[in-house]
């Protein structure tokens, strides 16, 4: 089956990103095509591989390859160094070598660990992405950033490692939870607030729009970032506008609320701190986006509650906190500042 698109990054590795709709079936001669016949690992979660493991295993075998499973439970929560770990003795025991290869099957949490397993397995082998998630799709499935949780903070053990190839088949989105669906649908606004105008105005019109252009659009931003600062230390922060108050509301909820959820109240957050630092008001205009797409609008934490979590947080800099504010719809700015004023602007914006 021939891609719907074909968007290839040039980073420390090159590769492709491949969109389709119904190819999970073609997953195997696809492979075929680019890689060498190997063991192929792949970790998916109770949710994805019911729905979705024997066809891609199927494919895979079915291709050449050799492939070993291992299941964890969904969600949040099992992004942990422990289930890292086991991940990787069952690559051991499996005698997965440096010539094969790790697929990440499922959403942003399989995502993150799948590639932080491959980045510290064997000092490093390649793997593949195969998101089944919108989330995963636009975001955390390309730029190679690769994480677990610990009880101090979301992603702060971690490293950069870009996949050999992300496998997107778009269909597998319509067996999501709305919910779920949703959740992705706060970093395709994310990616209007910060570098596209047009986008933005797009999703507005709820239903109005077709989803694989919009996703398409939100990994060529992606594709532009990563391109021109792989390794996070300048115009590739633009990228977590919402995540520095969002990440806070995660934790503060022990991941009740969702990431989608969080950093959608986060960047209504960063739009109100933006005000308050002087820049013009976008904040109604981004809540009435938020809030038409179902995302609870208020944050449920204090001002002080949020600074004590954001004060882990992997963005800081000895006293001092990058935050990304939205200086107008389409065009956000870093700002760097004392760790005390961010407090400081929360409460004078009403948190």
């Amino acid at each position: 089956m021939e891609p719907t698109a074909k968007i290839t990054v040039h980073a420390s590795g090159t590769y492709d990103i491949l969109i389709n709709k119904g190819g999970l079936s073609d997953m195997g001669q696809v492979l075929k095509e680019r890689f060498k016949p190997c063991t192929i690992a792949i970790l998916s979660d109770d949710k994805v591989f019911p729905l979705y493991g024997k066809t891609v295993t199927d494919a895979l075998e079915s291709a050449g390859y050799r492939t070993v499973t291992h299941v964890i439970p969904n969600g949040e929560q099992s992004k942990t160094l422990d289930n890292v770990t086991a991940f990787i003795d069952s690559m051991v025991k499996a005698q997965v070598t440096r010539t094969d290869m790790v697929m990440a099957l499922g959403g942003g949490v399989v995502g993150d660990m799948a590639g932080f397993a491959a980045a510290i397995y064997l000092r490093g082998i390649p793997y593949i992405q195969a998101p089944t998630t919108l989330l995963a799709a636009v975001d955390s499935s390309v730029g190679g950033k690769t994480a677990v949780d610990i009880s101090a903070g979301k992603n702060l053990v971690g490293a950069f490692h870009q996949p050999s190839l992300v496998y997107l088949d778009t269909q597998t989105l319509s067996t999501l939870d709305p919910a779920v669906m949703r959740d992705g649908f706060a970093e395709v606004i994310k990616y209007g607030i910060i570098l596209d105008r047009r986008l933005f105005d797009t999703v507005a019109t709820l239903g109005g729009f077709d989803l694989t252009s919009v996703i398409a659009r939100c990994i060529e931003i992606k594709r532009d970032v990563v391109e021109a600062d792989e390794f996070d230390r300048g115009m590739r922060g633009l990228l977590n506008l919402g995540h520095t108050f969002g990440h806070a509301i995660e934790k503060l909820s022990n991941f009740t609320i969702t990431h989608g959820s969080a950093v959608a109240c986060g960047m209504i957050i960063s739009a109100k701190v933006a005000r308050c630092y002087g820049f013009n008001d976008h904040t109604d205009q981004i809540a009435k986006v938020v809030r038409d797409y179902g995302f609870e609008t208020g944050c449920p934490f204090s001002a002080d509650q949020l600074y004590s979590v954001i004060l882990s947080d992997k963005k800081r800099s000895g006293t001092d906190i990058t935050l990304v504010l939205p200086k107008e719809i389409g065009k956000s700015t870093l700002e760097k500042m004392p760790a005390a004023q961010v407090l400081e602007l929360m409460k004078k914006a009403g948190l």
